[in-house]
């Protein structure tokens, strides 16, 4: 019973709108309203800039960490890996899951990319930031936030079943499904890439204007 009650704070955790919060109180617009449509750190990016995107995606990786943090509410799981393991995991789902369907914002939400590297984070921090410097390199060379997601998400399986090779069954099953999940909530932004049209963020300003100077 008090598991279930954990997942449920987890979910309420997931479901604050920090991308709407934020348009609503800096911009008086809905995030949703605009670019995709998503409440992500993605569509934040895009739409309100790199400084709102950065502090929407840092917001929305601190919920899923603190969705996973709730197990040290109950003193059983503290000894018991196993079972502490399978809780964590229960919990960063369902802050995953509250970012995706938020109740607090009627249901539309995000993709949970940044959410699920917060959980990743706290459960498996190696591992994450692994992926996170996938994230960081992809964006840096692309500027593409779309693309840096799905080959961080792909990143993932490949980290735990073969580079550090985790014999975690859980972690393993929870990789790949993970990597499914970034790929499926992608289908759109992976058609833009693929016909050329998928919007880069202003994350390096500066370095584009130095780069369209000197080829003039």
């Amino acid at each position: 019973m008090k598991e279930l009650i954990l997942i449920f704070v987890a979910y309420l955790i997931g479901s604050v709108p920090t991308a709407l919060m934020i348009s609503r109180k800096f911009f008086g617009i809905d995030i949703r309203e605009y670019g995709s449509g998503n409440m992500g750190a993605t569509n934040t990016f895009r739409v309100l800039g790199s400084r709102y995107g950065t502090i929407v995606m840092v917001m929305d990786i601190l919920k899923g960490m603190a969705a996973v943090a709730l197990f040290n509410f109950l003193p059983y799981y503290l000894h018991n890996e196993w079972d502490r393991t399978n809780l964590m995991v229960g919990l960063g789902l369902a802050a995953v899951l509250g970012h995706i369907f938020p109740i607090f914002a009627d249901f539309k939400g995000g993709k949970g990319v940044a959410t699920l590297f917060g959980m990743i984070l706290a459960v498996q921090p190696v591992i994450a930031a692994s992926c996170v410097g996938v994230f960081l390199l992809v964006l840096f060379l692309t500027r593409y936030v779309s693309l840096s997601s799905i080959l961080a998400g792909v990143a993932l399986p490949i980290c735990v079943l073969w580079i550090w090779n985790d014999d975690v069954t859980i972690y393993r099953i929870f990789a790949v499904l993970v990597a499914f999940m970034v790929v499926l909530t992608h289908q759109k932004n992976i058609i833009k890439l693929l016909r050329g049209n998928e919007s880069r963020v202003p994350i390096f300003k500066h370095r584009d204007r130095r780069k369209a100077t000197r080829s003039k």
